[in-house]
């Protein structure tokens, strides 16, 4: 499912979408889009001037009609780009459908019936609710949920990654996906979803478009383009019989381009591609959006609230110092708690010997002293792990209370102050492992749950664009401070239950803020549905992905960030696209309103400050201009605008500095050359 090519346009996706923008020409379709409706008809009237130039009483001469098929033409040309900027964007999606139609596959299916009988079935047979055996080798038939087993599952097919992942029944990673590859061992799955509705038929239909609806801020920003292109339709229609009055007769194809060029027809052609490579970029991110809606809220987002264990600290509680007990050197109780941790490969041992090497100890000198040594692997009754030295000596480190009952069956002494030092740990919320050596205690490993590196910063780039984060955790309040201080969030809640993350959710909403959180969990359900982003994990239940809309399908919690920053993304790249399409219309007002009215009023010359050739020349460079700007930018449309963090003020200034003063100098530049370059073609024709 990755898609790590970003290539821009591939000749696939050009060839169908020139296909497209044709048949997109149909007036049903044009219609949804009102502002580029509206140019379609004035190309037909245009179409049909040149065919009966005298049809309103016009003057019907040859020369007017090769200027009406002019303006037809570049009308028409418009048109296609808009269409074509759609298309494009669209075929973005429709090949990454078809990536994943590839990898759906009707695959035979061992259906478990009641008596515990096999049967192998197709899995297009296959209803919610029927059980299935997949051993090693074979294909998940569709989505379901482990009840029986666990195994590694390569989920390459859908999330792109190629590590495989363990999937086990209860918990939170017992949800598998259809079209995955069972690698190892064998799992007894229960089929959530009927054919059809599984969660890759519910990728291809949306990575396609088909499920894709107009979101509430692209259809308030299509109400505001259909007003403002009724409004200059009515300014038209004043403006015609006043024309007339002063004496100046105006051909009907320059009041339609005239009209074209008021309108706002670049954000009109490109609106609807920017929804959709909104949706595109997610989607390449390895989420998947049920909804544009979901994509907006991201950038609409106020708030998040965030679990710790996962998404802002490890999980794995990884060593974080050394403290020696009684008249202990400290050097001493780093050699012996690396000794015991050599060999050890879970998390806490190998932090351990990064600690020690950290700290400067001379590990290849203790790897040496531990050749031949055994050792003794970490077991649920004894609690501890060690090695036992060719020398004789046995070193341990484990939980408290397990190594005092060791050292006391050594005849061994416990240090007055380690009591003290274990609790002196557990109320900063690490876990203290008591490292010994024979019946001698040297000292503790502190662990702790370890910040993500990096986290600070996105928390700072959080908070600079008005976004508020929130840590949810199960400790408590003194650990909760720490890491919720350490981390760099804006606020924490302690001792957090399901219930408590909803109340949280809502007491934000109340506020009329936009709230975003994450979950894989059952009991993250209710709280995911609440939140307006919900970002389920796909590792995690069906009931979680279902009550969220938005899925990770690299199951990384951390990811919610760079989520909110696209949403913010798309924001930006629609308000910058249409500030300059707005912007940049003042230019054709100084090309066309001066090149109407300077027979008859003189002094409207002034207001031709680009001193273009001819009248004829004027509205045809505009109207030129008008059509070539929207391919030049579907590309910024499809990958959009860079995104930097800052506050509303500062983006609104950057936008009206950059995309409104570039929309107006950009436009007279442009057509003052388009009228350097056809001047003198139309000069031959005699325009």
């Amino acid at each position: 499912m990755k898609n790590n090519g970003n290539k821009f346009l591939t000749n696939d996706i050009l060839k169908s979408s020139i296909v497209e923008a044709f048949k997109k020409l149909n007036p049903k379709y044009m219609m949804k889009n009102p502002v580029m409706f509206v140019v379609e008809v004035g190309t037909v009237v245009a179409f049909l001037l040149t065919l009966m130039p005298n049809l309103f009483g016009n003057d019907g001469s040859g020369n007017i009609r090769i200027y009406n098929a002019a303006v037809t033409i570049i009308l028409f040309i418009t048109i296609l780009f808009a269409n074509f900027a759609e298309s494009v964007a669209e075929g973005r999606g429709k090949a990454q459908a078809d990536t994943l139609k590839k990898t759906r596959k009707d695959t035979m299916a061992r259906l478990i019936d009641k008596d515990g009988n096999e049967k192998m079935i197709s899995s297009s047979e296959l209803k919610k609710g029927d059980v299935v055996l997949v051993n090693a080798g074979e294909v998940i038939p569709n989505d379901g949920e482990v009840i029986e087993g666990l195994a590694s599952v390569d989920e390459s097919a859908i999330t792109g990654e190629s590590a495989p992942v363990v999937r086990e029944s209860g918990g939170d990673f017992a949800s598998v996906t259809g079209g995955t590859t069972v690698v190892s061992d064998w799992l007894k799955i229960k089929i959530t979803t009927n054919p059809g509705e599984s969660f890759l038929d519910k990728m291809i239909s949306l990575v396609e478009g088909a499920s894709r609806q107009k979101t509430p801020n692209e259809i308030a920003l299509n109400t505001v383009l259909v007003s403002l292109t009724l409004i200059f339709m009515i300014v038209l229609i004043t403006l015609y019989p006043m024309a007339n009055y002063t004496g100046v007769q105006i051909p009907v194809s320059t009041m339609i381009a005239l009209l074209v060029c008021l309108i706002p027809t670049t954000i009109g052609g490109l609106l609807s591609a920017i929804g959709i490579a909104g949706m595109d970029r997610v989607t390449r991110f390895n989420v998947i959006a049920m909804s544009g809606k979901a994509v907006e809220s991201c950038g609409d987002v106020d708030t998040m609230i965030l679990d710790k264990t996962g998404t802002i600290t490890y999980g794995n509680r990884l060593a974080a110092d050394f403290i020696p007990v009684a008249n202990i050197e400290k050097e001493e109780l780093i050699n012996f708690a690396t000794l015991s941790s050599l060999k050890d490969d879970t998390p806490e041992g190998k932090s351990t010997v990064t600690l020690a090497k950290d700290m400067n100890c001379n590990v290849e000198k203790l790897e040496e002293l531990a050749e031949g040594a055994e050792f003794i692997e970490f077991s649920a009754q004894t609690r501890m792990s060690g090695l036992d030295l060719t020398n004789g000596v046995k070193i341990r480190k484990g939980a408290f209370d397990s190594i005092k009952e060791y050292v006391r069956n050594l005849g061994g002494e416990i240090p007055s102050d380690l009591d003290e030092k274990v609790n002196e740990i557990a109320k900063l919320g690490g876990t203290p492992l008591v490292v010994v050596a024979d019946n001698k205690i040297y000292g503790l490993i502190y662990l702790k749950d370890t910040v993500k590196p990096g986290l600070v910063e996105r928390f700072e780039r959080l908070r600079e664009i008005g976004i508020k984060t929130i840590m949810c955790t199960g400790d408590n309040p003194l650990t909760a401070a720490t890491i919720a201080k350490e981390a760099g969030v804006d606020g924490f809640i302690a001792e957090c239950k399901p219930e408590d993350k909803i109340e949280a959710i809502k007491r934000e909403q109340s506020e009329g803020k936009i709230v975003a959180m994450t979950g894989d969990g059952t009991n993250d359900a209710p709280a995911l549905a609440q939140a307006d982003v919900g970002l389920a994990m796909n590792s995690g239940t069906t009931s979680a992905k279902e009550a969220a809309n938005m899925v990770d399908l690299d199951s990384d919690p951390t990811k919610i960030l760079e989520v909110v920053e696209i949403g913010k993304q798309l924001l930006i790249t629609r308000g910058a696209l249409t500030t300059f399409s707005i912007a940049n219309d003042v230019a054709k007002y100084f090309a066309i309103i001066p090149a109407i009215f300077t027979v008859a009023i003189p002094q409207m010359e002034m207001l031709d400050i680009m001193n273009l050739a001819t009248p004829f020349s004027a509205v045809l460079s505009a109207l030129i201009f008008n059509a070539i700007i929207i391919p030049c930018l579907i590309p910024l449309a499809m990958k959009g605008v860079k995104y930097r963090p800052m506050s509303a003020q500062k983006l609104l200034l950057r936008n009206v500095i950059v995309f409104g003063g570039g929309g107006v100098i950009v436009p007279f530049i442009g057509i003052k050359l388009i009228d350097l370059l056809i001047a003198p073609l139309l000069m031959i024709i005699g325009l």
